[in-house]
């Protein structure tokens, strides 16, 4: 194989990546997108030279106005979609927003209408089933204190 036919078999994905962020009450924060008919998390996509954390981080801060540290890693998710292409998702841990962090929430206004926390048993009414387990399993990372790796949303069969 030749190197530029190696070069057309590799995989280009498009990253993003996103912060899980929650109350006193462990209640998840989401956002309403006004281009999107679902809830979903504080994030974006990684932009050339950047890292999955940097860009969490500046699409935090650009969507929420806020610059809460941005912990670890929580989740991983391959998510190839058919119209866009595969995806490499990443979820970090944002920790518990305190009062006084909400209370300097200012949302980016041409992208999001509102945020809100919702208990973590809400998820399917609010988002797309992928994000809904996505999320689900960022919530049991954070407290098993472990990283998953999932597909789709979901953990892959172990292989032999």
């Amino acid at each position: 194989m030749t190197e530029n036919e190696h070069e057309a078999k590799m995989a280009h994905p498009r990253m993003a990546a996103g912060a899980l962020f929650f109350d006193n009450a462990d209640r998840v924060l989401l956002v309403e997108p006004s281009y999107k008919d679902y809830r979903d998390i504080p994030g974006g996509y990684v932009e050339t030279g950047e890292s999955p954390l940097q860009a969490c981080v500046r699409e935090v801060h650009e969507e929420l106005g806020i610059k809460p540290a941005i912990g670890r890693l929580l989740v991983v998710d391959w998510a190839p979609n058919p119209g866009e292409g595969d995806k490499v998702l990443y979820l970090f841990d944002g920790g518990r927003l305190t009062e006084d962090e909400c209370g300097h929430i200012e949302l980016q206004a041409d992208e999001l209408r509102g945020y809100a926390f919702h208990d973590a048993r809400e998820l399917s009414g609010l988002t797309i089933p992928r994000l809904a387990r996505r999320i689900t399993a960022g919530v049991e990372a954070r407290v098993n204190g472990v990283t998953a790796y999932l597909e789709h949303g979901t953990a892959p069969e172990a292989t032999s």
